[in-house]
């Protein structure tokens, strides 16, 4: 009988270790499930549509979208990337893939995702490969990230057209969003809370002020 407990014990001990690995792995992945969606804005304003759109440093794309009528926010963050949830010195390295991005939520009935995108063609150089100025790397590349076939129809579309404003071919990427991240808080509203910080002055003013975007 004792030889049977000493079987049976460690037995049940091996069991029980293993449930509770598998419990504690299904809470992480619901965890980072929630995580993801957070991350992705599925707290969206009713009636309101979703933009994800890369072109340079975020806090440049960020300004100009804040100025367009219709626009409900203007959020900086990652995307396209490998890694979850990346933090500004990661993404800068260039080892997880992300793009600097910017999440605009905005009113369909002011403005229309075409014009959006119009905006995205005008207010960047979109033949620059993983470079905007002296902003160098692939978390500078620009990028449209579409939620839907739709947004996504629309995009290739609209770079059709806007192929014919160029010299050089345009060599955005047109992707599939899988996940946004928003960017660490001194990031947001950079432009509006840092006006005389110099690349705001050297860079972002003058694109705001060619864009008639300026106050």
């Amino acid at each position: 009988m004792r030889n049977i407990y000493r079987i049976i014990i460690p037995l049940i001990a091996v069991l029980a270790a293993g449930a509770v690995f598998f419990i504690a792995q299904l809470l992480f992945m619901q965890q980072g499930n929630k995580v993801s969606e957070k991350a992705m804005g599925e707290d969206r304003k009713e009636g309101t549509e979703v933009a994800y759109f890369g072109g340079g440093c975020f806090w440049c794309v960020e300004a100009v979208y804040e100025k367009l009528d219709g626009i409900k926010s203007a959020v900086s963050g990652y995307a396209g990337g490998t890694k979850d949830n990346p933090i500004y010195e990661q993404v800068s390295s260039g080892t997880t893939g992300h793009a600097e991005v910017v999440r605009i939520e905005y009113d369909p009935k002011v403005v229309s995702y075409n014009e959006l995108l119009d905006m995205f063609w005008k207010s960047h150089d979109p033949t620059t490969l993983n470079r905007q100025g002296a902003d160098v790397g692939t978390q500078y590349r620009s990028i449209i990230l579409y939620e839907d076939e739709e947004q996504g129809q629309q995009a290739e579309k609209s770079k059709n057209r806007a192929s014919k404003d160029f010299d050089d071919p345009i060599v955005t990427e047109i992707v599939p969003l899988q996940a946004f991240y928003p960017a660490e808080k001194y990031h947001q509203d950079f432009y509006e809370n840092n006006p005389n910080y110099g690349y705001c002055r050297i860079v972002i003013a003058p694109k705001l002020k060619k864009l008639n975007l300026y106050d």
